[in-house]
This record gives C-alpha cells, structure tokens and sequence, in this order.
C-alpha cells in the first residue's frame, strides 16, 4: 500500500543514496561549505542549429565559491569580448550567439567546450559541436516518361539532396495524397520506390518524391515521374505506326518468374550496427507472382520483444542492438515458382558505455579514498585521465595520488589538494567525458533531519527514519529508542549507509521515541525523531459480483476496519471513473445502492477506502440482463454450411438477442446420425465475437450440427441443427492406444488395447491386427485379426519372456499407421525357491529383526517384487493370558535381504517364515522360526475408583491391568492436594504389592479434595497411570460451598447472555433454565469451558428463571448457583396509520370501482329492458306481442351471465364486440335459418313489432362499447 506521508521520504533517501558523498548546498544548513565546481547542465555533444534562431550553448555549473566559466573553440581561447554578438548569462556559463542581425549560423560552427572554475578546482563540459542544419534544393531536371511492360520490376529513383540531419522521403501525388503501397509496391530505405511487377493500374504521371527536413520544417519535392505500363499487343501496335507495320516485340508477354532480390544484390552483404541503437536490414525482390519475404537468424532467434517487421516484411528492425543480435540473417523471398535467399552478416560495435562512472570523493585530512572510472565497448576504449582540465601527466606532483589505470588511489590526503579530475573513456565510435572532485574537508557532524520529525506508518510495512548527516570525516550513526539506555541492534532494525534505520515489518511495539546521534572526531550531534505505528485499512466485506435484472434494485456492500486515529473516507468508482450524476446512485457510509437498475448501470464498481497513510480497494462487476426469463439469449438461428472439405467445413451462424448481456461464447455441438443418433457431442468453442467456425472432422461421420449461446445468465435454447454433413470413409488415421503385454499364467501372454471409438474407425470393417514376436530370438511377426474385442491370448508361452506387442487398426479402406512396438512379458510362475538361512534379533520387547538371503535369480521365474515375513503371536508368558494372536504379514523390496517387525507384544512367543514373491504370487515358504519378547512396561490398571469417604481417610479399589506384559512386581500410588483455586500441594508416593486390589489412605484432611495417580509395574518400569479425584466429607455429610458467585445477566438481541464466577474443581458446567411459575423440567446446555453463555431462542416478553451447575464425571450435581430471574421484553409492534397504508387504499379503490361497474351495468340491463332466454321470457311472460316488456318488469333479481353472451350462431366483429345495429332484422333478411344444438329455431326476436324494433334503437349507448372504443 502507498503511505502518501512518506513518500517524500522515499525520495529524499534515494537521492542521498545516488550522491552519498556529494555536498549538500543547502545555505541555511552548511553556510560557508566550500565545494569545486560540479557541471550540472550542458548542450548535447552534437548540437545542430536552426540558421532562423539565435544559438545557445548551455553551460551550468555549481560549486562554493560559486565557479567562473570560459570558452575554447576548436582547441583554442574563445574570447567572447571581442565579439558583440555572443554573450554569457549572469551566473552561467551558457552562451548566447545572437544571428537576427543577418549573421550567418554558419560562421559560428566548430567544436566547444566549457570550463568551470573555483580556487578548488576546474571541471570542463564534452566538445560540443555545433553544426548549422541544412535542407539543400532539389537539382533541376528533367525526366523522360517510363515505358514498362505489364510483369516487369521497376525502381523509381528518389536520390534526396543531402541535408542536416538527413530528410524524411516519402512518395506522393501532385494532389499531396499518399501513393498506396503494399506487398507489391513500396519504398525502400534509401527512399526509392520498388515494383516487383508492375500493372497497368500503375500507370500515371504524377509520382512525386518529397524531402522533408525536420529541423527547418520545409519539404522539398523533386519533378513528377511519368509511367506508361502497356500490355504487348497495345506495344507493337504504336511501335509499328513508326516502322511501317513492323512488329518490333514479340507477342510474347512477360510471364511469371521466380523472386530475384533487387535490394540488396548478390546472395552476401554485411552490416554494422551500433550498441544501443535501432538496426534495419532490408530486402527488396522481384517476381511474379509478387513474392513473400520471411526472415531468420541462422545463429540463434530473432529477439521477439525487441524485433519489429515492417514494410510488408521486407525491413527487420531491432531496437536497442546488443553484442547478442551479431550473427547471420537470412531473408527469403518465395513465390509458387520458386525461392530466393540472401544472408547478411551482422557485427555490432559499441561506443564506450559506463560500467562505473566516477563518483565525487569527500575526504577528511589524512583520510584514504579512491576514484574509479570503468568503461566498457567495441574495441575496448581506452582511459585518459586529467586534473583540472589538464592532462594528469602535465598536472603538480602530488605524494598523496597514485594513478594504476581506471583508479587513482588518494592515501593521507592533505589539506588543500582539493582538485576536480577528468575521466575520458574512447574508441573510434566514440568517447565518455565525467567530472568528479576531490574534497578535502575537516567539518564536525550536523544532522540534516528536521528535528522532532513524526513518522506515520501502517503496521507490516517497513518503516525509514531518516538521519541525514554531513561530516568530514563521515559520521558514525547510531539510534537509541526511548531513554538512552541501550543502542539499538540487530531485528527487527536494519541500518543504512546513510544513517536511515529501517525497521522491516513494523508493529505497535515500534512506536516510541527515536534518537539518531551522527558522531566524527571533530564532535557530535543528535536529533529526536517519532514513529507512530498504525492499524491498516481493511476492507472486511467487499462487494460481490451481481448479475441484476432490469428495472431491480442493487446492493454493493463495502465494510471496512481502520485504525481508529486515521479518518477513512470512501470513494466509489464505476469503470474507473467518477459515479454518475443520478439520483438512483446512493451512497452511503459502507454501502452502494443503485435503484431501478439500467442497461447502461452495468460495469465494474470499485470500492476505494483512503486515509492519509494507506488505502484498500475491491471491485466487483454489476451485469444487468432483462428480466426472466429472457435473461439468457436466444437461440442462434441461420446455420449454414460451407466450403465443404473432405475433413472440414466452414459452420456459420446468425446470433439471438443478447437481453442486454453480452455473448461471451458459442458451443458448436454435432450429432453422429451413422453411430450415435440423438446423442449431441461438444465438438468446439469459439468466442461470442464470431459468427463462423472452421471445424475438423473424421471420415464415416454423418454430422449434424448445432449451436448454443452462453452469457451470464446462462446458456440459450439451442439452434435448429443444420443440414447433414456426411464424411466419406477412409482408413485409420490412428491405431489402438494403450497396447500393453503381460501373463495371467505361466504359459500365457495377454495383448491388450484401448479400442477405438466409432468416430476413430474412418470406415466400415474395424479390424484389429495384432502381432507379436519373442524379443531377441524370432525374426517374423505372428499376427492375427480380430474384431470387436480389446485382448487377444498367446497361448504356449514360456514363462516370463520379453515379447514385442504391436497392434494396427484396419477397415474395409486400408490400414492405420505403421505401429510402435511395446515391450510386454509373458506370464509368471511362482517362485520356486524359499529364503534360507533366516535369523530373527530381538531388539527390545516390541521390536524385531529379521535376516535372509537372497532366493536364486532362476528360481523367481518372474520379476521378483520382494520378500514378505508371515508371523503370528503364538501366546503370551504369563500364566494368564494365552491369547492367539492374527498372522500379520511385512513386505520388503527386492533388495532387502532384512527387515524389522514393529508393534510386538512383550512376553510373547512368536513364529515366523519368509517368502518371495513376484507377479504372480508368493512362492514356498521358509523354515518356521520362533522367538520370544522380554518383558515390558504394563498397560493401565483394568480400572481404579473411590469405594469409600470418610472425614479424614479414602478407600481405593483397582484392578490388574488387563495387558500385563511381563510379571507383576507391584503398584505406585501418587497422591497430592488441590485446592479451590486448582493449585497441587505436595505429592505423596506409596509401592503397593502385586497382590492386593484396594488399600485404605488414613489421616487425611477432612472436606480436602484429592488427586490420585495410580499404575502397575514389572522389572521394566512402571507403565501408565489412572487418575481420579476424591473429596473427604465433614460430618459425614455432602461437602457444600460457596463454588459460585457474581452470577449475573443481560439481555440482548442475539440471547440472554449468562456470566458468572466458579471457584470449584468440577470441570463439568452448565446453565438451566426454565419458564418462571410453568411445571415443565428444566432445560440443560452445557458449557464450553468459559464462564458465561448465551441462551438462544428464548421467548420475548417471558420471564425464565435461570441456574449455574456444576456435575462430576457422573454427571451428578455437586455445586448449583442461585437461581437468577430473567425477563425478556415483548416486541412492540409500531402503530401504523392505517389510512395511509397502500394495500388499504389499494382495497378501497377496488371496492370502489366494483360498485361503479355494477352500477354502469345495472343501468344498461335497465335500458335494454333485459334480454332473456327465449324460454324463460315465454314461461314468465307468454308471447312478446301480447304482453309488451314493461320498465318495472326488468329486476336486479332476474340478472343472469346469458345476458352478456351472443346469441348461439350470431357473428362477432374482428375487434371482439357484438355486431348490434341491424343485427336482429338480418335474420328475417337475409333468410338465414339458425338453430340450436337441439335443433330448434332462434327466431325470439325476428317477428318483433316496430315498437319493439323502435325501443331497441333509441336505446341509449352502452358503456362498455364506449371504453371498447378507446381500445
């Protein structure tokens, strides 16, 4: 994590560890410090001028007294008084040469160099040469148009005038627009355009080479090139115009060729290249078809990360040149008719480059130091040393220097041979100029620091206390912590050259006072600094990758710990950049809601939590996709198949609609109508980018395919399959895998294989041919054929022979591959031979040692696997015991000729034999051996109690250990104390015969609890203990204290929490609750070893009375605490308004609109005077016409859902409403007859009198016609 208030820290560090023994010039600090000059800032050692501008050379230099400058050029004085148009700077040495006044730039060219100079010494500058830039015109002159024929190269020359620095050449029109360039037409490195054949689209009159000289920013343009591409015919057809009809050309075209290099020529050329800078090798050829040029390097690789391949790959450009990119490079240019090949050697040389610049040297009198100058470079530079500006050779003697090559050694420097030397490293391609002085300086320890400085840093992370001194000579640091009682030393500290301490991995412990104390022979100085150790920022919860539905609400959590003296402040991110200005984007303290989610809502939201040292963040990507269930896309659709192939054919497809969650793949999935119908294969993937798939497929395979979309919602329906695809047969492309040999029996060898699928058999008619023959003795193969099997046996076998296995798959079409041979063996026999001579050391009572020699190599008849020792415990010595035990058996490798057996029972006897054993099983066994085991420490008493307690004694029973291991001697009884607060007193010890099984402690303490230890013993020792405990009674009754107090509770929302005091010795707790005034029994949970609980699932607003106890290993009762009564608070439901409630006028509204509806609907039935079945009206009425329909006859009673139903038969408009106008009159009209299911008329109303007609179309609209209108 960054720590933003120590950054500066960091720097300043660094910057004292590049210069450590560089003066520092702070004036307030070291006023007075006398220091030779240092050049700081100078002009490029190849300097070129605009002409326009003014000239100026930099020079700047520091030093104390501040240093004087002066000039050479060209080797000698330049005194820049007697020219009034060049002057110097105030306090610089840079120089300013002032052309406006029409003075030429190049009257001012030459080599210069700039001196520094103090009464401590002189530093020079590099030769700067300066040079006026040119951009010279183009020669005027003419340029005949160029005849080509169609196929043929042409180079158009550009030859640029040559100019300071060299131009830029690019090829345009007379309209300025870049000619096109591609495989077959582009411009070479010397600016000249290239045709490998020309076309007659190349025809035009207008190829134009421009110059561009960047420095001055002016393009020069040579004249326009005029080129005629003709075809022959077109060629002899002008030509014989002038030679009377006579064809001069040969009808001949000019066909295609094999690639020629135009550029370079030959098949060798060579190049040089500098260290460090950008290498370019170009080839440039002819041919038709236009060729393809590739590259190599047939001395090693070309470097990928540092090679770039330009122009149509007819340039290799690599940047930063090494020694390693020497070698050969091979360009080919390949077309179908054939290749071409030139090589290029390759040799790099290097200017000199530093190794080790030299460093400033600042020395106390008498002191010793060196200077060092190395440089490296191709042909090694060679070093010349100089002080102040002179030749060292020219310079005063001086006892105290010593010149041994690229070192001058200064030994018991004095005061006053402070100088300033000059490292010049050279070769041929160039030279290394560095200035480094010797200061020779007496000056006490000052600590640069600020004092009273206060580190903040996050705990783990390393923290630096600086301690910035000066002295001469340099000061010894050392940090005290706190007091000044101890230096520090060791970890966690590490101490820097420069006096920073740094402690590695910081923590709370750290944080104190600090004092640095800088220390020379001149005196001392301190400096008190402070380092304060943080918790880090944390984010405990980050957010969580959602996938949200459109129109839905998102949470993004984001809980963070901090150290609670650093204010946190939280920034949330959204693809990196600021929130939306919206509303919907809610922030709070340690959460991002974002309501009624978008499409465009969906990215990375990043959480980021600052404080003034440090800084966590966490991310998570919100995916907004429709709502379900349209979250996954639709199926693809439009498969097509194309460029079928024998073994390939390109699928393409139309994807679904995404539903706003981008495609991320698609799985191509087929179906093999020939071997597996119905059953769909993943074949491949492709990204969700694609819409096309090229696919790979196998003979005798009719494919169907289809394909399926996935985004993050999940996998669409899958497509329509395609049209199928059938493969033709051909032969085994692959033979069975996994062919191995071996024996079942003796006699025998087993060949197997893993068969092939039906999709690797290429053809109808699998066949397996399986062939073998014995290694070393038989030339010729045995075969067989087979079908639809995976092993074959090879009866008649001798034992356990090598066999070479080969096994080749065949169809109806030819064979698979020529297969490789295994190696596989027949069948094993078992050993027939024991192990002899075998021995059995007994090394303690439960280990062993068994010995054998080898079986002969011809009794294994196989491959031997090892030996395995049987052995069984015969019984036990002890007159007891004559248990029996399992045989258990050892195994050891095949060059074991020994072995032990681990976990024996002492006092034992054993028996053992040995066997081989290879492959096929374990061969005779050995002699039986037996041994016994000595006796060994016995195993617990069968058991040990308390029998009886009385005030002041304790019975105690036992019984013998049921694994005695040897004969009893006796038994050890230990005894102490323990009192309340678990402290043991002093420990009694009693031997106890072999015989007994209970003894009685007399003279005890009364109401004193106990601990016993109890074990049995042979001459071996004495083996483990039981432990009980016991407490003597007072008055003969239960001993019952005080064990509990500070019972006490309190309630909150996870439970009751119970705590408490315990003083006594049971380690058995727990709670019991119960309902307060209820006869149910009490609930019991049990205690974890603390002393407080919380009870859970407690009912609210009830009152439980709750008790502490404490039980022995019976479980029984022995301490119990008062009973504690505990209310729990009923939940208060919060008074709502229920007026204001949503559902409530959400119901009323309905109730509301029921009752209007019913109200519209009564008020049609009363207008339309009630439409009735037939039969009803005639039963309640008789005939219409007699007894007309009355306002009062029509009753909310009589409403029926028949009203609001069509007539059996009558039409219904498009929009889904009754025809009404006309309707009833078209029955009578038209003639239509219409009947019901049992075949009566419906005529009710076809005879109606006008009257009736009349009162029907005066009717008032109907309402619910009307709302239908609007829909």
């Amino acid at each position: 994590m960054d720590r933003p208030r120590n950054g500066p820290l960091v720097l300043l560090l660094l910057g004292h560890v590049i210069t450590a023994l560089e003066v520092p010039l702070d004036p307030k600090l070291l006023e007075g410090l006398p220091q030779p000059p240092t050049i700081t800032h100078q002009s490029p050692k190849e300097y070129i001028v605009d002409p326009r501008e003014n000239i100026v050379i930099h020079c700047e230099a520091k030093g104390k007294p501040h240093p004087g400058f002066s000039w050479t050029r060209n080797g000698t004085h330049f005194d820049i008084d007697k020219d009034p148009k060049v002057t110097m700077k105030p306090h610089s040495g840079t120089l300013v040469i002032d052309i406006s006044g029409g003075e030429k730039a190049d009257a001012y060219e030459g080599v210069y160099q700039c001196t520094a100079h103090n009464e401590l010494g002189t530093a020079v500058s590099n030769n700067i040469v300066i040079r006026q830039s040119r951009s010279p015109l183009w020669s005027k002159e003419r340029f005949s148009p160029i005849v080509a024929q169609e196929g043929q190269s042409l180079i158009l020359h550009c030859r640029p005038p040559a100019g300071l620095p060299p131009p830029i050449v690019f090829w345009m029109d007379n309209n300025f627009q870049r000619l096109p360039q591609s495989r077959r037409v582009s411009q070479g490195l010397n600016g000249d355009l290239y045709f490998s054949n020309v076309l007659m689209e190349d025809s035009r009159n207008n190829y134009i080479c421009y110059a561009r000289f960047p420095h001055t920013q002016t393009i020069q343009q040579k004249q326009p090139i005029t080129v005629h591409v003709i075809d022959m015919d077109s060629l002899n057809d002008t030509m014989a115009d002038y030679f009377n009809d006579t064809d001069l050309f040969s009808d001949k075209p000019v066909g295609e060729r094999p690639p020629s290099f135009m550029v370079p020529s030959g098949s060798l050329s060579s190049k040089m290249a500098l260290r460090g800078e950008v290498l370019e090798l170009e080839c440039i050829a002819d041919g038709l078809p236009t060729p393809v040029v590739s590259w190599t390097k047939l001395s090693g690789e070309i470097p990928s990360h540092r090679a770039s391949f330009l122009n149509f790959n007819k340039t290799l450009q690599i940047t930063e040149v090494s020694e390693a990119d020497a070698g050969e490079y091979r360009c080919t240019a390949r077309n179908r008719l054939g290749s071409v090949h030139h090589t290029i050697t390759v040799s790099v040389k290097a200017a000199p480059y530093w190794i080790s610049a030299p460093r400033n040297l600042v020395l106390a009198p008498l002191e010793t130091g060196v200077i060092t100058c190395r440089a490296r470079g191709h042909p090694k530079p060679s070093i010349r040393w100089s002080m102040n500006g002179l030749p060292i050779e020219d310079a005063p003697k001086d006892p105290s220097r010593k010149v041994e090559d690229d070192t001058i050694i200064f030994s018991e420097v004095q005061t006053g041979s402070s100088a300033v030397y000059q490292c010049n490293a050279s070769n041929e391609y160039g030279y290394l100029l560095a200035n480094a002085f010797v200061n020779v300086l007496a000056e006490p320890p000052r600590v640069l620091t600020p004092p009273n400085k206060v580190y903040q840093v996050i705990m783990n992370k390393p923290a630096l206390l600086e301690c910035l001194s000066f002295g001469s000579p340099v000061p010894a640091i050392t940090w005290f912590k706190d007091s000044r009682s101890s230096m520090l030393d060791g970890d966690p500290y590490v101490f820097h050259k420069n006096g920073t301490l740094e402690i590695h991995v910081s923590q709370a412990v750290n944080s104190g006072k600090y004092t640095c104390v800088a220390r020379n022979n001149l005196g001392i100085s301190e400096n008190h600094v402070y380092l304060e150790v943080k918790e880090p920022t944390r984010i405990l919860q980050p957010p969580d990758y959602r996938v949200v539905h459109r129109n839905r609400d998102v949470l993004f959590e984001c809980k963070v710990k901090h150290d609670p003296s650093l204010v946190p402040s939280t920034t949330w991110l959204k693809d990196g950049g600021e929130l939306p200005d919206d509303e919907r984007f809610r922030v709070d303290s340690d959460s991002l809601t974002i309501t009624d989610v978008t499409e465009s809502d969906a990215g990375t939201y990043t959480c980021v939590v600052n404080t003034s040292l440090d800084q966590d963040s966490a991310s998570a990507r919100l995916t907004v996709v429709e709502a379900p269930p349209n979250g996954q896309p639709d199926a693809p659709t439009d498969l097509e198949l194309t460029d079928p192939g024998a073994r390939s054919v390109q699928l393409t497809w139309t994807p679904g609609d995404e539903h706003n969650s981008a495609i991320k793949k698609f799985l191509i999935q087929y179906e093999d109508g020939l071997h597996q119908s119905g059953v769909w294969h993943n074949l491949t993937e492709v990204p969700g980018t694609k819409t096309t798939a090229h696919l790979k497929l196998s003979p005798y395979v009719h494919y169907s395919f289809r394909v399926l979309a996935l985004n993050d919602v999940g996998y669409s329906r899958p497509s329509m399959p395609s049209r199928q695809y059938r493969t033709n047969p051909a032969a085994p492309d692959e033979n069975p895998y996994e062919v191995k040999g071996h024996g079942t029996e003796h006699n025998n060898l087993v060949i197997t294989w893993k068969p092939l699928t039906g999709l690797q058999a290429n053809g109808p008619g699998l066949l397996y041919k399986v062939m073998w023959r014995q290694q070393d003795v038989e030339e010729d193969w045995t075969s067989v054929s087979v079908a639809n099997v995976s092993k074959f046996v090879v009866s008649g076998t001798p034992t356990f022979v090598p066999y070479e296995v080969m096994v080749q798959a065949q169809n109806d079409y030819g064979h698979g591959p020529k297969p490789v041979a295994v190696i596989g063996y027949s069948g094993e026999d078992f050993p027939s031979a024991a192990p002899d001579h075998v021995q059995v050391v007994v090394l303690n009572s439960s280990l062993a040692e068994v010995h054998w020699e080898d079986v002969p190599l011809r009794s294994v008849r196989g491959r031997l696997q090892g030996y395995k020792v049987h052995y069984r415990r015969e019984r036990s010595l002890h007159r007891h015991n004559s248990h029996h035990g399992e045989q258990r058996t050892e195994s050891f490798g095949p060059s074991r000729t020994s072995g032990k057996l681990p976990n024996l029972h002492p006092y034992s006897i054993y028996s053992l034999h040995v066997t081989a054993f290879n492959g096929r099983g374990e061969g005779p066994a050995s002699a039986t051996q037996r041994f016994e085991t000595p006796e060994g420490v016995p195993g617990v008493p069968s058991f040990f109690r308390v029998s009886a307690s009385d005030l002041d004694s304790l019975t105690l029973e036992w019984g013998p250990p049921h694994v005695r291991n040897g004969r009893l001697t006796g038994y050890t009884l230990r005894y102490q104390t323990v009192n309340s607060s678990h402290d043991l007193g002093l420990l009694e010890e009693l031997d106890l015969p072999s015989n007994h099984s209970s003894v009685t402690l007399h003279n005890l303490h009364h109401s004193t609890r106990y601990k016993f230890y109890f074990n049995a013993r042979t001459q071996r020792g004495s083996g483990p203990a039981l432990t009980e405990e016991a407490v003597t009674i007072l008055d003969r009754a239960p001993a019952v204290a005080p064990a509990f107090g500070n019972v006490s509770s309190s309630v909150s929302e996870d439970g009751a929490l119970i705590s408490w005091e315990y003083w006594g010795p049971e380690k058995h707790l727990y709670v019991e609750y119960i309902i307060d005034n209820s006869d149910e029994d009490w609930h019991t949970e049990k205690v974890n070893g603390s002393q407080f609980h919380v009870l859970k699932g407690l009912k609210e607003g009830l009152a439980y009375k709750v008790r502490v106890v404490a039980g022995g290993q019976d479980e029984r009762s022995l301490h119990r605490s008062e009973e504690l009564l505990v209310k729990l608070p009923a939940i208060v439901s919060p008074q709502v308004d229920i007026a204001t409630q949503g559902w409530f006028i959400g119901l009323m509204s309905a109730i509301a609109l029921l009752i209007l509806i019913l109200l519209i609907v009564c008020f049609i039935k009363r207008n339309k005077g009630g439409k009735y079945p037939v039969k009803e009206k005639e039963d309640a009425h008789g005939d219409p016409e007699i007894q007309p329909m009355k306002e009062d006859d029509i009753t909310f009673g009589e409403y029926s859902d028949e009203d609001h139903k069509p007539l059996k038969g009558s039409r219904t408009l498009s929009s889904g409403t009754i025809k009404r106008d006309g309707s009833d009159d078209s029955l009578v009209d038209s003639g239509d007859t219409q009947f019901n299911e049992d075949g009566s008329f419906i005529g009710q109303y076809s005879g109606r009198s006008e009257r009736d007609a009349a009162h029907e179309s005066s009717e008032p609209p109907s309402p619910i016609n009307a709302m239908n209108s609007f829909v």
